[in-house]
């Protein structure tokens, strides 16, 4: 049992508080809430978003490392989770022991804290899909997708939570700067153009295709570039960059022995009046009709993967045209944080469409797993 582990590095006073913390209600904020509460980023409000923060971080920080002692089929043992348990450990041990937050002065050193477990967890997604790998490597390949099932929705609970986390202390950081580009409140833009937005993700796309394969099918863009709504741009830059990439890999990967030239991959922006839904459509020849439910799932990578056990995982940021298994379900989840969703739909032998709707009006909670 991996809670034997966590004594030899973490008091059992921690542990139990973890487990106290880990019962408590969590909080969610909208996307609404947090532009209407940022656009005035006094003292008062800072100080106001800290102790927020103080009091909620730990519990959604405690249910994750609960949730990463008890995983089936042994995933808890394995040494790339218990590292990432350890870190969830270090940040709670370290919000826990960070005095209530009265004046400025302490909001500021509580914001450099909060800065620094931000960083600590910034390759949580490469060290995971590590320990999923090691787990995979033991388990007998007809096995894993089909029982894997809890596996899957641990990771969907365990992403979608980081996503939150992540957004509440990079939006609190952010609402510190002092010269914050026009339009902005912490995170979130309140005037952002998708189209711009997707023009920027498919160039970075684009030339991960080219690096990779020497040359890249076209991308065309249809929509309303003056069209605007407030979202977060880090989160759309992360999707679209997402689906484009593997509808480029796809046309390339098809076209790359053919004479003739590779069709383009297709953009487009449309607004309604609940949601803002941007299709990626393809002709990288489709997904067959049984492959369909994999794409979702933690443990599917056509690809070959880009960690292996030797990885420097400080170096895991080097992004390459294929992943671990996690883009297509990590990218849904981002779409889901603010009420929004991603469908693939497919025609073998023809290509793929990709829909990402996202919620205009902001006012749908964070979900709280």
């Amino acid at each position: 049992m991996a809670a034997k582990k966590v004594c030899h590095s973490f008091s059992k006073t921690l542990i139990d508080e973890v487990h106290r913390w880990g019962c408590m209600k969590q909080t969610g904020v909208s996307l609404r809430y947090m532009m209407e509460f940022g656009s005035r980023p006094t003292n008062r409000n800072l100080l106001i978003s800290a102790q927020f923060l103080h009091k909620e971080l730990p519990i959604r920080i405690a249910r994750r490392a609960i949730e990463l002692e008890s995983l089936p089929h042994g995933l808890s043992e394995k040494p790339a989770v218990l590292k990432v348990r350890d870190w969830y450990l270090d940040s709670f041990r370290d919000l826990r022991s960070f005095p209530e937050i009265k004046d400025s002065n302490e909001e500021r050193e509580f914001t450099q804290m909060i800065k620094a477990i931000k960083v600590r967890h910034n390759n949580v997604v490469p060290m995971m899909a590590l320990g999923v790998q090691q787990l995979k490597k033991g388990m007998d390949q007809k096995i894993v997708y089909e029982d894997l099932d809890e596996i899957h929705q641990f990771l969907d609970r365990f992403y979608m939570s980081r996503i939150g986390i992540r957004m509440l202390i990079g939006q609190h950081v952010e609402l510190h700067n002092p010269n914050p580009p026009p339009y902005c409140i912490g995170y979130i833009h309140t005037k952002m153009s998708p189209v711009e937005v997707a023009r920027n993700a498919s160039e970075d796309a684009r030339a991960i295709c080219l690096r990779e394969y020497g040359s890249s099918p076209d991308i065309n863009i249809y929509g309303d570039p003056n069209f605007t709504f407030p979202y977060v741009p880090a989160h759309l830059h992360h999707m679209v960059f997402e689906l484009v990439k593997n509808s480029l890999r796809a046309v390339q990967e098809r076209y790359m022995d053919s004479d003739k030239v590779a069709p383009p991959v297709r953009i487009i922006v449309a607004e309604g009046i609940e949601d803002v839904t941007i299709k990626v459509s393809d002709e990288g020849g489709g997904i067959p009709r049984s492959g369909l439910p994999k794409i979702f799932t933690y443990l599917y990578s056509t690809a070959r993967n880009p960690l292996d056990e030797d990885a420097n995982l400080g170096t895991a940021d080097a992004v390459t045209m294929a992943g671990y298994g996690c883009g297509l379900p990590i990218s849904r989840l981002y779409a889901r944080y603010f009420g929004g969703d991603l469908q693939v739909i497919s025609m073998e032998g023809y290509g793929t469409d990709a829909y990402l709707h996202l919620l205009r009006l902001g006012d749908s909670q964070e979900p709280l797993p």
